[in-house]
């Protein structure tokens, strides 16, 4: 019997089967494995009885794609739920959400919130300045009036699909909106900080019409980009790579798009919003603390190799391309010590 696990509490794994629900824990062998099973994981069960709805987990089907942050196994898409106001819009915040969607290779879809508020249209245009052109979907909606309501129920159909977004900007409530017997708990943002307290404490997976499925998680805490070497950050943001697939490759192999010659992003800022900018140059900065940390460990991971394998960017000839300045520099040395 195959089933998905859609809750863990305590030691049980709550799975959903086609013969109903079953509460399971899992073998002993299954608890030496390297990586955890975890919400959202298929399952094969060992059934206690044929008329006990308890089983054992024995086998953990292979995944089609896992987050670690939550985890959480085999989403296919990420809403990224943001409010419009009531907390204001961090863009730094959503650009990390839309890259880490970029890494795991997960469709995003921007929702933006709370679009029943006075005062809108102007974040509203700057929104689509910025992310229509990139070839991100973006819905509105109003949870309150049930504006795009509609739209939302029909991003969902067939897939499963994970909410992501800060505290407070009416995740919850857009699940009540379309399932109100849930009745999920909800609550306002603080007006002395501006920002939500989660509702949500654990991952859970909600089946809805149309084969839909959200999986309702904690949060995204603590997004860093402490796993990836300052030159791979780039092809987490489309219009990088699309500057360098119109313009070509940037004259140093290394190059991070600051203040480098030759560099092909800096010489087209035309291309890229102000506030992607900003936050590629964050990001960028985080990685560079993971490049120290590994510099001085000596330890190297496989995170940037399967990466680069799995994203598509048009590179000039490597006979056309200069070499790093490192290597530029060693070579100017060797000729003047001969």
């Amino acid at each position: 019997m195959k089933g998905q696990i859609f809750k863990i509490h305590s030691d049980f794994y709550y799975v959903d089967t086609a013969q109903g629900t079953y509460e399971c824990k899992i073998r002993e062998v299954l608890k030496k494995r390297k990586d955890a099973i975890v919400v959202g994981d298929f399952v094969e069960l060992e059934q206690l009885n044929e008329n006990s709805k308890q089983a054992f987990v024995s086998k953990v089907l292979p995944r089609k794609s896992f987050i670690p942050r939550p985890k959480v196994a085999n989403v296919n898409q990420v809403i990224i739920v943001c409010a419009l106001k009531e907390p204001e819009l961090d863009f730094e915040q959503l650009n990390r959400y839309l890259s880490f969607c970029e890494y795991y290779n997960l469709h995003p879809v921007l929702c933006f919130n709370k679009n029943d508020l006075e005062g809108e249209e102007e974040i509203i245009a700057k929104i689509k300045k910025i992310y229509e052109p990139l070839n991100y979907d973006i819905i509105f909606t109003s949870a309150l009036e049930g504006n795009g309501i509609q739209d939302f129920k029909a991003l969902l159909k067939d897939r499963t699909t994970v909410l992501c977004g800060s505290s407070g900007v009416g995740k919850s409530s857009l699940i009540n909106a379309i399932r109100p017997d849930l009745n999920l708990k909800t609550k306002q943002v603080s007006e002395k900080t501006e920002r939500g307290t989660h509702t949500t404490r654990h991952c859970e997976i909600i089946t809805l019409e149309n084969n839909a499925r959200i999986v309702d998680t904690p949060g995204f805490s603590q997004l860093r980009f402490d796993f990836l070497m300052p030159a791979d950050v780039g092809l987490l943001f489309r219009e990088i790579i699309e500057i360098q697939k119109q313009y070509g490759a940037c004259k140093f192999s290394d190059c991070i798009h600051e203040h480098e010659n030759g560099c092909t992003v800096q010489l087209h800022p035309e291309m890229m919003d102000e506030t992607r900018y900003n936050s590629y140059l964050q990001f960028v900065k985080e990685a560079k603390e993971y490049k120290k940390q590994v510099t001085y460990s000596g330890k190297k991971t496989e995170s940037k190799s399967k990466f680069v394998h799995n994203k598509q960017i048009t590179k000039i000839s490597s006979k056309k391309r200069q070499t790093s300045r490192r290597k530029s520099n060693q070579d100017i040395d060797k000729e003047l010590n001969e």
